[in-house]
């Protein structure tokens, strides 16, 4: 069938890209002359989920629960199931997802391609530590079974791997043992970045869960003020989340809606609403999710989309590099209300081309707006890059194949694992010059 929407969360869309919805697991993959690539929910914020001239393999209708051990947090799954499935299934047998990202609506196969990271990473590292086997389907090796012990380059490969080495077509997990759906959460305002790497100090020995919300077109006195939240699991009642009440932005939304002025205004509001709330429990949903009550959120930011932007420095360069992107993006105009900071633990990933490492990671949201946003990204590319950092495949439409390279310099041995039938948009933009 023909691409109908397949975009991605950026509301970028590929040209001549047809799609292949799968009910079941194929029993073998014949090249098609078209370029391969499996294809979840669509969360990613770039071209990693997009494939000009190819074809996506829809993955979503692979939703099977396979195996399921409640004593031991052991879980198999086909790989479109998503974290929303998995939490509703296990939570009330008291498990958790080891690591999760900002939204429930990723596949289980799309949390490894992209060895997605959550709010403990300073604990648990990224979502591939957690995998214990994985099923892979080749074009040129048919099905294979991948661990640490099996096949186990294939396996480095594919944590992190952007879905180049296959479809993936199950995964299976170690779940976290939780005394319940309860989280205790504390936030505490902070006024600058070296506050903010403070107070994250402070908070990992004790804290599971950190992560920061920055006003990113603060200026003069509100320069590098945010607010800092941290949470544990908890026993006990949780208050129960909102049934039936997920906002949804219409369709035609037009992007002026988000403008400076409204940003401002919202920052203002988010600051000194959260910034009173201090401590307090509440239901893991909207601590670790807090934008899933918003369906299509993206389409906030107008027709022409938004890029996000998230990098990683090394912590001792982040107040000079982190809060000099901050100032070009607020003298500019185009700060985000979406901007987050999280400081990374030094705890390794098995991925070829995971990106989180020790530093602290921003993450910002830019509305579309041409070469003057475009131009803006450029020069805070060079900036990380120059710090020794790299930027997130996961979030990036705009990575240039020489900083990309720069980045994850492992990225030929990924090339030489991939299956020669599979590649993706963004893929062929960044490698297509040779370092």
């Amino acid at each position: 069938m023909k691409d109908a929407g397949y975009c991605s969360w950026g509301r970028l869309c590929a040209r001549d890209q047809q799609v292949r919805p799968l009910r079941w697991t194929p029993a073998a993959l014949e090249p098609e002359g078209r370029p391969l690539l499996g294809r979840g929910l669509g969360r990613s914020y770039g071209d990693v989920c997009l494939n000009d001239g190819g074809v996506l393999l829809d993955c979503a209708g692979l939703d099977r629960f396979l195996d399921y051990d409640p004593e031991r947090g052991r879980l198999r799954v086909e790989a479109g199931v998503s974290l929303a499935a998995i939490l509703e299934r296990v939570v009330p047998d008291g498990w958790f997802l080891p690591v999760t990202p900002g939204t429930r609506f990723v596949t289980v196969a799309g949390a490894v391609a992209n060895d997605v990271h959550g709010k403990n990473h300073h604990r648990a590292g990224t979502f591939g530590r957690h995998v214990r086997a994985l099923g892979l389907l080749r074009s040129d090796r048919g099905a294979l079974t991948c661990s640490a012990e099996d096949n186990p380059d294939l396996f480095r490969a594919t944590v992190g791997g952007l879905g180049l080495t296959g479809l993936v077509t199950w995964v299976e997990l170690q779940l976290k043992a939780v005394p319940g759906p309860a989280v205790e959460v504390e936030a505490v305002p902070f006024a600058s970045l070296d506050e903010f790497l403070a107070l994250s100090r402070e908070s990992d020995g004790r804290w599971e869960y950190t992560v920061a919300w920055i006003d990113a077109l603060g200026r003069g006195p509100r320069a590098g003020r945010g607010v800092f939240f941290r949470g544990n699991h908890v026993e006990g009642e949780a208050p129960a989340p909102r049934a039936g009440t997920r906002l949804a932005v219409p369709p035609g939304t037009p992007g002026w809606l988000l403008g400076p002025a409204a940003v401002r205004l919202f920052n203002a509001l988010y600051h000194r609403r959260q910034a009173a709330r201090r401590r307090r429990r509440v239901h893991y949903l909207p601590f670790f999710y807090p934008l899933d009550g918003i369906r299509h959120w993206n389409r906030l930011y107008g027709r022409r989309g938004f890029f996000q932007f998230q990098c990683v420095v090394p912590e001792d360069a982040a107040v000079a590099v982190l809060g000099g992107i901050l100032e070009r993006a607020a003298a500019a105009g185009q700060g985000s209300f979406l901007s987050v900071l999280k400081v990374f633990g030094d705890v390794p990933s098995p991925g070829l081309l995971s990106f989180p490492r020790p530093g602290v990671t921003l993450a910002l949201d830019f509305p579309n707006r041409g070469e003057r946003t475009r131009a803006l990204l450029r020069g805070f590319e060079d900036r990380v890059r120059e710090a020794g950092g790299a930027l997130y495949p996961a979030k990036d439409a705009l990575m240039s194949p020489a900083a990309f390279q720069a980045f994850f310099p492992r990225w030929r041995e990924l090339a030489a694992l991939a299956d020669p039938a599979f590649s993706s948009g963004f893929w062929r933009r960044v490698t297509e010059v040779a370092a």
